[in-house]
């Protein structure tokens, strides 16, 4: 069983990020921290909460991090997102309280207390990470396992040509957080290789009928238009959010899994966030990070479907 603090900028994919880890028996969630990123703050935290409700593990605190990055400005993705980060103003507001404290405060405190036990998969900008680390320099031999959704290796990103969104929001706090912590990375371009879900894959989770699968339809419905090429096209969308929960509880998703040097480039300008992979060892920096190069795509898709039909994500993995 493996402890767990989701840190997330809720909206979309991360949503079903937080349900595959509630609904896993190889997971416990100890809490959410929220950190800026998607959509407007306020409306992330709520989704955060809306999606523990559909859980039904209402008993999982979420507590409010960093609403802005460390250093820079930036933009929110309601152009994938929704501006509610649901895909449109379609879910009532939840009344749950957030629990007391700060994010970053509750990661350090936690992690503490139980020492080598908590796993963070952040699959938002690290922001809440790097002010946790700058609150305890110890932190890094305190985690378990740090998991990030980020980057790109050798690939295009999603924001700019350079870079994906989560790194680009807060280049600052990822630079600090590569260079700290041993990472394992579930990047953008694995992601696209091995995370989508078409319109096969939506006639199928259309067909489950369920609460769980209705909402996916629901919370992927502008991601798929943006990537539609007209009318007759259903559109399309990654889930990056979701296999990176998988293969952090399903070892047997892991296909390939590599450690190098990564580096972040925190410059503002057209490499902002701009993910640095050294491949071929040509620089002199220690490999630090695990970077997840291929994952099993048909056991991903099982746990999902799993997931959105029975509630069980468990049983989409093979004996």
């Amino acid at each position: 069983m493996r402890r767990v603090i989701i840190d997330t900028d809720t909206a979309g994919d991360d949503t079903q990020a937080i349900l595959l880890s509630c609904l896993s028996d190889r997971v416990t969630v100890e809490a959410i921290t929220v950190v800026a990123g998607n959509v407007p703050f306020d409306r992330e935290v709520e989704n955060a909460k809306h999606t523990l409700e559909l859980a039904d593990s209402l008993d999982v605190p979420v507590y409010e991090g960093a609403r802005q990055p460390l250093l820079k400005e930036f933009e929110h993705a309601t152009y994938i997102h929704g501006e509610d980060g649901l895909g449109g103003d379609r879910f009532p507001e939840t009344d749950i309280e957030s629990a007391a404290g700060f994010g970053p405060d509750e990661i350090v405190d936690r992690c503490r207390a139980a020492p080598g036990e908590i796993t963070l998969l952040c699959i938002g900008p690290l922001t809440n990470l790097a002010l946790a680390y700058a609150r305890e320099p110890e932190l890094p031999e305190l985690v378990d396992e740090v998991w990030v959704m980020g980057g790109n290796v050798n690939c295009e990103g999603n924001v700019t040509p350079a870079a994906e969104f989560n790194l680009w929001v807060d280049p600052d706090a990822a630079k600090r957080v590569f260079n700290a912590f041993e990472v394992t990375l579930v990047d953008w371009g694995v992601c696209l290789r091995d995370a989508v879900f078409g319109s096969s894959e939506f006639e199928a989770v259309s067909a489950f009928d369920t609460e769980l699968a209705s909402f996916f339809e629901s919370v992927t419905e502008q991601a798929r238009a943006f990537n539609s090429e007209g009318p007759d096209d259903p559109g399309w969308t990654a889930l990056p959010d979701s296999v990176t929960a998988a293969l952090l509880a399903y070892p047997e998703l892991r296909e390939a899994v590599s450690t190098y040097h990564v580096a972040v480039d925190d410059r503002d300008g057209l490499t902002r966030g701009y993910t640095s992979v050294d491949v071929n060892g040509v620089t002199d920096g220690e490999p630090n990070t695990h970077v997840v190069e291929s994952v099993d795509s048909d056991a991903f898709q099982s746990v999902m479907y799993s997931l959105l039909q029975s509630r069980d994500p468990d049983s989409g993995i093979a004996e």
